[in-house]
């Protein structure tokens, strides 16, 4: 998805856990009857591994008539990772890349040096009533890694690795956990996992990644005697394992990964290590100098006035 319009996340209440380095209360904005919440970037936590940016789309019921029209934009220096729970979504790209994601699906848009992309409720369902919700994450790249050529991969839900036992499901979506992989290839170590506990469940977070967090769905989850709503990004202290659990049940997602190691601006839809380059990019959209969306020539996002 594009990066839709939205204020700066709020750090949460005081809380007892000391696991827990930071809550974040996403704020939501509504976009034409649709509602985002951004939990990332904040100002107290810009990225959580390679997590720089972090969307909860929905959930919503599109009405007959509406439609989700993300016009062609641009992005450098990240990779988009776009998931579904419900609905789908159009996808083309500067690549010539076309595609109708699925739910389920991992979606992942390597920028690089520049790609610019179009994502729009498909032509054959506009006209009726339809669900969408969903996430969208970028991942910032490595500095090696900033300006490669962009590419598009798409991985079909059947792909990625189930989790099923003791109370807890769900998909290994990037990364490793619990003994599974995803076959999913990202520039740098990367964590992201879709993860449902069962009414009294619970699920031990390891240690191995370098930085990690959960972004809770649904439900009421519970954390060294701290329990927390729905809708909130709850970031964990490195070094120790983390014990998640669930009086009622809940279904959340783990992410994170090795720390990238030097610092990232981020400006509208661009990401780098260097503010020249963001300045750049900037120029570089406002003179049409980034590729066209064969098939989604006619509209653009304008570069915004700040």
């Amino acid at each position: 998805m594009s990066f839709f319009p939205g204020n700066d996340p709020l750090p949460g209440d005081a809380f007892a856990s000391d696991q827990i380095e930071l809550m974040v209360i996403p704020n939501a904005k509504d976009i034409g009857g649709f509602q985002v919440r951004r939990a990332l970037p904040t100002a107290r936590r810009r990225l959580v591994g390679p997590f720089i940016f972090f969307d909860r789309m929905g959930p919503a019921i599109l009405r007959a008539g509406q439609a989700l029209d993300v016009r062609p934009h641009p992005h450098i220096g990240l990779s988009t990772v776009t998931y579904l729970f419900d609905g789908k979504v159009r996808h083309r790209d500067s690549l010539g890349t076309e595609m109708v994601i699925q739910p389920g699906d991992v979606n992942l848009m390597t920028a690089g040096r520049g790609i610019v992309h179009s994502e729009r409720t498909p032509q054959e369902l506009r006209g009726a009533p339809m669900s969408v919700s969903g996430l969208q994450t970028w991942l910032a790249l490595p500095d090696d890694k900033e300006e490669v050529d962009p590419i598009f991969e798409n991985t079909a839900a059947m792909r990625l690795p189930e989790i099923d036992a003791e109370g807890v499901s769900g998909r290994v979506v990037i990364g490793a956990f619990s003994g599974l992989r995803s076959p999913v290839a990202t520039a740098s170590d990367t964590l992201y996992a879709d993860l449902s506990l069962a009414p009294g469940a619970s699920v031990k977070i390891p240690a191995d990644a370098e930085e990690r967090a959960i972004y809770t769905l649904e439900g009421e989850v519970s954390i060294s005697g701290d329990r927390f709503p729905a809708e909130r990004l709850l970031v964990f202290r490195p070094g120790d394992e983390i014990v998640v659990s669930s009086e009622g049940g809940a279904h959340f997602m783990l992410f994170g990964g090795a720390s990238l190691g030097s610092k990232r601006y981020i400006w509208w839809n661009f990401v780098s290590s260097s503010k020249e380059r963001i300045e750049q990019a900037k120029e570089e959209w406002k003179t049409g100098r980034f590729d066209i969306v064969p098939g989604d020539e006619e509209e653009f996002v304008p570069l915004p006035d700040n």
